[in-house]
């Protein structure tokens, strides 16, 4: 039974599965990773693409050229147990973020439970701007670095630096007045 089953992990490993030229993944390995995902923490609206982040590493894994695991299922459980830990880290890091931010904004003003709330938006609004936006806006708001700083250890032009600065500014401008009740 168990080299049976190597077998198929191999055949799918290079391809060969009833799913589809090029999918790695059988749909039984796909229910255990999407299993582990979800018992690892994983929302379920953030699962697709967990499924696809073990699916994308077999993948690269086939394409360079490296030997294939010695049991597809086992290997595939054991990175999506390994995106969970990520995830959880990556949710960590948002929180330590808006309640970094809240503790800022206390620290000038201190005016109670409205100053709370704006930082809780303004957290949330970073959060939903674009990695690129967000890294500038914290570089030049938080980080208090002029614009020709930021382009120069980004390696990008500074008009494109001022181009982020304006969008993100105007999506965070978006939502201070939707969560915000209006506020300037």
């Amino acid at each position: 039974m168990l080299r049976g089953r190597a077998r198929r992990d191999q055949g799918a490993y290079a391809g060969g599965t009833d799913r589809g030229a090029g999918d790695p993944l059988d749909a039984a390995q796909e229910r255990r990773v999407r299993a582990v995902l979800a018992l690892g923490g994983v929302p379920r609206s953030d699962l697709p693409d967990g499924v696809q982040q073990v699916r994308l590493r077999l993948l690269e894994r086939a394409a360079s050229g490296r030997e294939a695991p010695r049991n597809v299922s086992a290997w595939a459980a054991v990175v999506a147990s390994n995106l969970a830990m990520d995830w959880h880290r990556a949710e960590r890091r948002r929180e330590r973020l808006g309640e970094r931010l809240a503790v800022l904004r206390e620290s000038v003003h201190p005016s109670g439970e409205e100053t709370s709330l704006l930082s809780l938006v303004v957290a949330r609004g970073l959060d939903e701007l674009p990695a690129a936006q967000r890294q500038v806006v914290v570089l030049r708001f938080f980080a208090d670095l002029p614009v020709r700083d930021i382009a120069g250890e980004l390696g990008i032009p500074e008009g494109t630096v001022k181009s982020r600065l304006h969008t993100a500014v105007r999506a965070l401008r978006d939502r201070l007045h939707e969560d915000g009740g209006g506020v300037t």
